[in-house]
């Protein structure tokens, strides 16, 4: 047997890609060997280990198998992050003309994130970058993840500092338009 696993999340299925070494994946690579991972032991018995990287000749596992078991979790661990901001910060409905130019827009759906508000369009920049995305960003209530009190502006997550209003655009409005 030959132990490939690198190849199930790059899809490098060359010779120099079909190697055990999952030391340099990046979290999401890491992930696909995980759900590659999963599918094998839910779908078939298992009839013994290959003695290489991840396990001794006593089939026991080897540091580089704990390694990448905690890069496995530390994966999990990022993708349930995310998840969460983009329960906080859904993904804008966009479409693009070359006639009309942009326009973004929120609704209870949007981003694929089901909610009982719609939210106002916003650029979200992530720290250290430049870079931005349309995200919906709730109006009213405490920011997120804060219980309600006096202490806070009934303005939701409208005054976060990773948040820029679209120039052009109303700030309370539920769409808006960017033309060419």
């Amino acid at each position: 047997g030959r132990d490939a696993t690198r190849a199930f999340a790059t899809g490098d299925f060359t010779q120099a890609g079909l190697v055990d070494d999952v030391s340099a994946l990046s979290p999401g690579e890491m992930l696909a060997i995980q759900s590659w991972l999963s599918f094998y032991r839910h779908s078939y018995h298992p009839v013994g280990k290959l003695v290489g990287r991840f396990y001794d000749e006593n089939g026991a596992p080897t540091e580089a198998l704990r390694q990448a078991e905690a890069a496995i979790e530390e994966a999990l661990k990022l993708k349930a992050e995310s998840e969460q901001r983009k329960q906080q910060f859904p993904p804008c409905n966009s479409e693009w003309s070359s006639a009309k130019g942009s326009r973004f827009w929120c609704s209870k759906q949007s981003g694929g994130v089901n909610r009982d508000w719609a939210g106002v369009p916003r650029k979200l920049y992530r720290p250290g970058s430049r870079e931005s995305h349309c995200v919906c960003v709730r109006t009213t209530g405490p920011p997120w993840g804060q219980p309600g009190s006096s202490e806070h502006s009934d303005r939701g997550d409208l005054d976060n500092p990773h948040l820029e209003e679209y120039d052009g655009c109303h700030p309370l409005a539920q769409q808006c338009a960017l033309t060419v």
